[in-house]
């Protein structure tokens, strides 16, 4: 489950709710693809703008549309109390695994967030993936910290911003971190214009925002870099720089929306306000490279 590439797709919602027709098509086309895990209410899942009843919706549907893919549901939530729950819920929604971020407004120490980790390992049943995303939660982890962490019963696997530019930087940072870790305990990097380099290094997965929308081009990369082809997944992924200049500049969430929208698998609105999407015109340009890339539903 922690390991080959873990699909993220985009939760469509509006102020209505969740279009939970689209959402299970989404789901579905990964199953059909053949991901090796799905991950349902990441940051491209729009986990943090959802009430807990339709998060614990969101839950069902996607293990119900996975088709025996394991699916990986993210619990993050401000509060410890509130992330247990969601726990819960996405334990009875019959979740393979669950996915934490520590969710911040005040600063949390390290021994905050450590501890927010011992206690919902305590209470799981089922693997916690660490969700390392500085750029969203504002939370920096130390290797120290994860060491720590990756102690913990049930933490199987440490999901971590993009590796450093270059084949020799990134092999470090990724064997610095496995260096203090148990070996069960897997590394997958996200950041998907780093995938290729982070899956060079070692780590063992990716944590993919395109391989919820485009999971054989995802694949294709995935498993050149698995098989030790680093210059055909090097290669693939230059080719989609078009598309990670979208990523860099907007967010995977806001490219994600306009692209799921273009191509029929989504109406919109399919974002939860304040957010709003791409500007017109970068949306545009992104219609273009999607058409130049040939990335469509077959992706």
């Amino acid at each position: 489950m922690f390991t080959g590439l873990s699909a993220f797709p985009l939760t469509p919602a509006d102020e209505s709710g969740v279009d939970e027709k689209a959402y299970a098509r989404l789901v579905s086309r990964l199953a059909e693809a053949g991901v090796d895990s799905i991950g349902a209410l990441g940051s491209t899942g729009n986990y943090a703008y959802l009430s807990r009843e339709q998060r614990a919706a969101a839950a069902r549907i996607a293990v119900g549309s996975a088709d025996g893919v394991p699916v990986i549901v993210g619990i993050g939530a401000l509060r410890t109390s509130d992330v247990l729950a969601l726990a819960e819920d996405a334990q009875q929604a019959g979740a393979s695994g669950v996915l934490l971020a520590p969710m911040t407004y005040q600063a949390l120490t390290d021994d905050e967030v450590f501890g927010l980790y011992e206690q919902v390992t305590r209470e799981l049943s089922v693997p916690l993936c660490v969700y390392d995303n500085p750029r969203t939660t504002h939370v920096h982890f130390t290797d120290e910290l994860h060491a720590r962490i990756a102690e913990l019963p049930h933490v199987a696997a440490i999901k971590i911003p993009p590796v450093p530019d270059g084949p020799a930087a990134a092999k470090r940072r990724v064997e610095s971190l496995r260096a203090l870790i148990p070996g069960t305990v897997t590394v997958g990097v996200s950041g998907d214009w780093a995938a290729a380099e982070g899956l060079n290094a070692g780590c063992d997965t990716w944590y993919s925002v395109i391989g919820g929308l485009f999971p054989r081009t995802a694949l294709a990369l995935t498993r050149a870099a698995r098989h030790g082809d680093a210059e055909e997944a090097t290669a693939r992924s230059a080719r989609l720089e078009p598309l990670w200049r979208f990523f860099r500049e907007y967010g995977g969430l806001r490219v994600t929306s306009a692209a799921a929208a273009h191509l029929g698998l989504a109406t919109e609105p399919n974002l939860p306000l304040p957010l709003q999407g791409l500007p017109a015109a970068a949306r545009r340009e992104l219609v273009a490279v999607l058409d130049d890339l040939d990335l469509g539903t077959n992706g």
